[in-house]
């Protein structure tokens, strides 16, 4: 008789498109990123858009909601164990560099955006 082979770990892949102009929703997608950290999940946060800026240090502070976990820290919290990718073309028109972006954070584009979005047992949220 067979071992039974354990089953695939689930991926959570959450697209932030917002900034700090839409704090409730930007927030969310940063709260379900580190909750499903929190949760063992294995989880991608992706900052496209607006967003894009919340990759750079000091940014994610300026996000203020009332009654919501600090941006910085979820930020954080995802980055401990999960991983944060800032869009390639928004960090172009941003001019936003690697070198501007929190230790971590990485720059890729739409090729790697899909090849996780598209890998068995992931589900993909956009915000």
């Amino acid at each position: 008789m067979s071992e039974p082979t354990a089953a695939p770990s689930r991926r959570l892949v959450v697209k932030s498109t917002a900034g700090v102009a839409t704090p409730e929703l930007t927030n969310q997608a940063f709260t379900v990123a580190a909750t499903a950290v929190a949760a063992g999940v294995d989880v991608s946060l992706w900052l496209t858009g607006d967003s894009a800026w919340l990759g750079v240090p000091g940014r994610a502070s300026e996000l203020e909601l009332e009654h919501a976990a600090g941006l910085d820290d979820l930020l954080a919290s995802v980055l401990e164990a999960g991983r944060v990718t800032v869009c390639t073309q928004c960090a172009a028109r941003r001019g936003i560099t690697q070198e501007d972006l929190v230790p971590g954070v990485r720059i890729a584009g739409s090729a790697v955006f899909v090849e996780e979005i598209m890998a068995p047992q992931t589900q993909a949220l956009v915000y």
